[in-house]
């Protein structure tokens, strides 16, 4: 289960989020949608231990992830929107990286770097340098790293940047699989198709504040009409677009490689 309580950030007295509170139960797909510079990007980081709250929690199944960063992480697979990996790394040596990070033993590594490898289509460059690397297989690779250690939240940023079709389907794929086995997915993206069609319940932002919460039949109620995802949204934020030439906060703190 993921909670955030009474969330808030700011940079220099700008507030890129201000009192969120969520509670997202075990085996719930939630998408996280809003406009650029809504504060989408760092509620993430600050879900992963990227950046410190001015004030509020994240819990991770309980954990704190300031006051417990080390059990929270154990538990966090992160997938984010640009893969940031070790270049002079081969993508099999990562995992194991990645593995000796949770303790996990060789053989279970081993197996598990098999089953991704071949799953994503990568396994063909397992044993190649990571410098050489199309983006796409980065943002593979990172998929193979976040669900290694079997994580219990997977929080994951534009997942399908770089993907080829049957790429994009294993992973829906698996994130499907990974909620009906009681796992949680924090997933935000502006590809309002798939959050439409993955979604148990969803949360807009807008100026740092949370628009609306809960199922896509809900959201069609409270707005009263029908339409596509696209369209409720579209109508809920007109008012909340950002430009992000007025917002030098709007994509958060320097990225950094991810949180394993």
């Amino acid at each position: 289960m993921l909670l955030l309580d009474d969330l808030s950030k700011d940079y220099d007295g700008f507030w890129a989020l201000r009192d969120l509170t969520l509670e997202i139960p075990d085996g719930e797909f939630f998408c996280f949608l809003g406009p650029n510079g809504a504060g989408k990007t760092t509620t993430i980081k600050i879900i992963t231990g990227l950046l410190r709250p001015a004030k509020g929690r994240a819990l991770i199944c309980g954990r704190d992830i300031q006051r417990q960063p080390l059990e929270a992480k154990r538990l966090i697979g992160y997938i984010p929107d640009t893969p940031y990996l070790y270049e002079k790394l081969s993508g099999r040596d990562f995992m194991h990286f990645v593995g000796k990070l949770y303790d996990m033993e060789r053989p279970e590594v081993n197996a598990a770097t098999e089953k991704y490898f071949h799953a994503f289509r990568i396994a063909h460059a397992a044993d190649n340098l990571i410098e050489n690397y199309s983006f796409g297989m980065r943002q593979k690779l990172c998929f193979a790293a976040a669900f290694l250690h079997r994580p219990r939240v997977l929080v994951v940023d534009e997942p399908m940047v770089g993907l080829d079709p049957q790429s994009a389907r294993t992973l829906k794929n698996f994130l499907r699989e990974f909620c009906a086995g009681g796992g949680t997915v924090f997933l935000s993206t502006h590809i309002l198709a798939i959050a439409e069609e993955l979604c148990d319940r969803l949360g807009i932002i807008t100026h740092g504040t949370l628009k609306f919460l809960g199922s896509l039949p809900e959201l069609r109620r409270s707005l009263s009409r029908e339409g596509s995802l696209e369209d409720l949204f579209l109508e809920l934020t007109a008012e909340g677009v950002t430009d992000e030439s007025e917002n030098p906060f709007a994509q958060g703190a320097p990225a950094a490689p991810p949180a394993i």
